[in-house]
């Protein structure tokens, strides 16, 4: 990092959305009559059922397949997956965890300055674009990490990548380009 105070920054991660297979068919019916804390959607044909501990929401389809949403670490995806699992046995189903994996995870971060969006995109032209009547943040790709970062013009990043380390990654390379387009202080 370029700045004279070393400081770190504190990447913070809101939610991680993670996907896994049954390995059976599932009765979204008796899911919903005999579960708890599901919410049935026929005209979509999926199952929302929440957990408390850890707090996530899972979307079940019949064809075994089940998107969690909502944690706020990989393993707590995975905690949380198999805690769902757990409970679909419970209800009488063949239930085998299979093919866990974490799909995107949103964290968001604040530099300790503010950043001057229209340099910022200019410096970096193919891969920041910044329409301001469209969207207040500018947007940072970075293909090989497969990261995406709204940029703030009050230097707060909101960053989606497909695993934290991903994430953390993506906020290290763009902060040398933030700081160089820092805000001067108001005097």
């Amino acid at each position: 990092m370029d700045s004279s105070n070393d400081e770190a920054l504190d990447i913070i991660v809101t939610n991680v959305v993670a996907t896994f297979r049954t390995r059976c068919h599932l009765n979204l019916r008796t899911i919903a009559l005999e579960g708890t804390n599901v919410i049935y959607k026929p005209e979509v044909g999926k199952v929302l059922m929440k957990l408390r501990k850890p707090k996530i929401t899972a979307s079940i389809w019949s064809s075994g397949k089940i998107i969690c949403t909502g944690a706020t670490s990989e393993d707590e995806a995975k905690l949380g997956a198999r805690r769902l699992a757990r409970c679909l046995q419970k209800l009488g189903f063949k239930v085998r965890f299979s093919a866990f994996r974490v799909v995107n995870v949103l964290a968001v971060c604040s530099m300790p300055f503010a950043i001057h969006l229209i340099d910022f995109t200019k410096n970096n032209r193919p891969i920041a674009s910044y329409e301001p009547e469209l969207h207040p943040a500018a947007t940072y790709r970075i293909k090989n990490l497969k990261a995406t970062i709204q940029v703030f013009s009050t230097g707060s990043l909101t960053i989606t990548g497909p695993n934290v380390q991903n994430v953390a990654t993506a906020v290290e390379q763009v902060y040398p380009l933030l700081f160089e387009c820092q805000k001067p202080l108001c005097k």
